[in-house]
C-alpha cells in the first residue's frame, strides 16, 4: 500500500488505524499565577468523534506456474481448478464530512483492492461500508456507512490558508492508538513529488508518521483543513515533512464522486512546457518563473480563449505559475465548466484570458472488451494533454474494473502499455491487433510513473 519515489528520499503515504481510546473529559482548568493555561484539549474533545478507523479486507490472486494451466497437469497434481488467492488486510482513517448522509472521506490507497470496508466509530460500533467512488489520481475515496447518531467535522477554506498557520494532526502513528500533533504549515501548493497523479499538497512539520493516511489536518477551530497522505523521509520516520491534501480539493472531488461515481477531468487542449535559461533570454524574460505555451489543439477552449503558442503563462487564477506541471495539476483539479483566468506575456504585453474547461476527449477510446482476460479494461491513444505525450509510445489504460481479471493481476488506470506479448505497441490500432492475435495468456510490458515493469494477465 506504500507508495514511494526513488531517490536519497522517499515520500511515503501510510495507512492510519485510529483506535478507540478515551479523551479525558474535562476538569478544572490547569492555572499558572491565576491564569489558565492554554489547552487544545476543548476543540480535540469535539473533533476525534468525526474521525473514524476503517478496516479493509482484500485477496490477490496468486501467480502460479504456467504449467498448470494445463488441464493434464492440474490433473495430474490435484491442483484445484479455481484462482489461488492471499488474503490481505489493511488499516487507516477517514472523516466524517457529512453525519446525514454518512459520507467518510479517506485515502485511496487505504481502501484500494478491498472487497469488504469496516468502519469503527468512537462510541464502538463497527458498520460495514459501502464504497461510493475513489479517485486514484489525487488518492481520494469516498465510503458511506448507514448509520445514525454521527458526528461530522466542520470544514475550513482551505484556500485561506496561509504558511505559519497553526495545524493539528489526528492519527494512530505505529498503531500506537489515537495520537494529536501539532505543528504550523511550512508550504502550500506542493506538486511535482510523483506521489499522485495531480498534486497539490499542504505541507506542514506536524508529526505525521507511519499509520496516519486518512487522517485529519484540523486548523486551531477544530476544522479540517487536509486529509494527510504522505511523508518525505529518509528512514521512514517523521523528519518534519509532510504532506496533507487541501480539503477544497477532496471536497470537489467528493461532489463529483456523489454525482457519477467517478472523476471527470478537466481539459483545455493547451501543452505547456517549462521556462529553462535559454527560453527564457529568447523570450526576453528577466526569470524563469512561468510555463511556456508549446501546443494549442485546434477547435480547443485554448484555442476559442485565445490563447497561442509562445505565450507566457504566469499565472492562474490569481495563484502564481512555476512550472507546465503547475499549469496541468491547476487544470486537471478543476471540474467541467468552471472558469479559468490565465494571466499571461505575449511579446512583453501582459494580457488576461478566460478560458471554460470542458471534459476531456473520448473518441479515441478502445471498446472495453477486446479479449476475454481485458474485459473491463478499457484504453485509448495518448492525448496532447497528457503529460508523457510526445515523451513515450504506447496506449494509456483509461479504465480497469474492480475485481476484473486485469486488475486482480495487477493492471491500473494510467498504466501506459508499451507491449503486448513482447510486440511493440505504438497505437490503438497496434493493440487490438495484438491482444486479438490469441486467446492465450497476455505479457504486457508497462510503464507506472518513472519506473517499468511486466505484467502476465490470465
Amino acid at each position: 500500500m506504500n507508495k514511494s519515489i526513488t531517490g536519497l528520499a522517499a515520500i511515503i503515504p501510510w495507512c492510519l488505524l485510529l483506535l478507540q481510546v478515551p479523551v479525558a473529559s474535562a476538569a478544572l482548568p490547569v492555572m499558572l499565577e491565576g491564569q489558565e493555561m492554554p489547552s487544545l484539549a476543548p476543540m480535540l474533545e469535539k473533533v476525534t468523534p468525526a474521525v473514524v478507523n476503517i478496516a479493509t479486507e482484500g485477496r490477490i490472486e496468486l501467480r502460479q506456474n504456467p504449467l498448470f494451466d494445463d488441464p493434464f497437469f492440474r490433473r495430474f497434481f490435484n491442483v484445484p481448478n479455481q484462482p489461488i488467492e492471499r488474503k490481505t488486510q489493511s488499516l487507516g482513517s477517514g472523516v466524517i464530512v457529512d453525519a446525514k448522509r454518512g459520507l467518510v472521506l479517506t485515502n485511496n490507497h487505504v481502501i484500494a483492492n478491498a472487497v469488504q470496508i469496516t468502519v469503527t466509530l468512537r462510541d464502538g460500533r463497527h458498520p460495514a461500508a459501502e464504497l461510493v467512488g475513489t479517485d486514484p489520481e489525487t488518492d481520494i475515496a469516498l465510503i458511506k456507512i448507514p448509520v445514525d447518531g454521527l458526528t461530522k467535522l466542520e470544514t475550513a477554506d482551505s484556500d485561506q490558508l496561509r504558511v505559519g498557520d497553526f495545524v493539528v494532526a489526528i492519527g494512530n502513528p505505529f498503531g500506537l492508538g489515537q495520537t494529536v500533533t501539532s505543528g504550523i504549515i511550512s508550504a502550500l501548493s506542493r506538486s511535482g513529488l510523483g506521489i499522485e497523479g495531480y498534486e497539490d499538497f499542504i505541507q506542514t512539520d506536524a508529526s505525521i508518521n507511519p499509520g496516519n493516511s486518512g487522517g485529519a489536518l484540523v486548523n486551531l477551530r477544530g476544522e479540517l483543513v487536509g486529509i494527510n497522505t504522505a511523508i518525505f523521509s529518509q528512514s521512514g520516520g517523521n523528519i518534519g515533512i509532510g504532506f496533507a491534501i487541501p480539503i477544497n480539493l477532496a471536497l470537489q472531488v467528493m461532489e463529483q464522486l456523489l454525482d457519477s461515481g467517478e472523476v471527470k477531468r478537466g481539459f483545455l487542449g493547451v501543452v505547456a512546457q517549462d521556462l529553462n535559461p535559454d527560453l527564457a533570454e529568447a523570450f526576453g524574460l528577466a526569470g524563469q518563473q512561468g510555463a511556456i505555451v508549446a501546443e494549442v489543439m485546434a477547435d480547443s477552449p485554448a484555442s476559442e480563449a485565445g490563447l497561442m503558442p509562445g505565450d507566457i503563462v504566469v499565472s492562474i487564477n490569481g495563484r502564481p505559475v512555476s512550472n507546465a506541471n503547475e499549469v496541468r495539476n491547476r487544470i486537471g483539479l478543476l471540474p467541467v465548466g468552471e472558469k479559468m483566468q490565465f494571466d499571461i506575456l505575449r511579446n512583453g504585453k501582459q494580457k488576461t484570458l478566460t478560458v471554460v474547461v470542458s471534459e476531456g476527449k473520448t473518441s479515441d477510446r478502445a471498446p472495453s472488451a477486446v479479449n476475454k482476460r481485458l474485459e473491463g479494461v478499457t484504453v485509448g491513444n495518448i492525448e496532447q494533454d497528457s503529460p508523457v505525450y510526445g515523451k513515450v509510445e504506447g496506449v494509456i489504460v483509461v479504465n480497469v474494473e474492480r475485481g476484473s481479471i486485469a486488475w486482480r493481476n495487477g493492471l491500473r488506470r494510467g498504466d501506459i502499455i508499451t507491449s503486448v506479448n513482447r510486440l511493440q505497441v505504438k497505437s490503438l490500432d497496434d493493440f487490438l491487433d495484438a491482444v486479438n492475435k490469441k486467446e492465450e495468456a497476455l505479457l504486457l510490458r508497462i510503464l507506472r510513473g518513472n519506473a517499468a515493469a511486466f505484467l502476465v494477465i490470465k
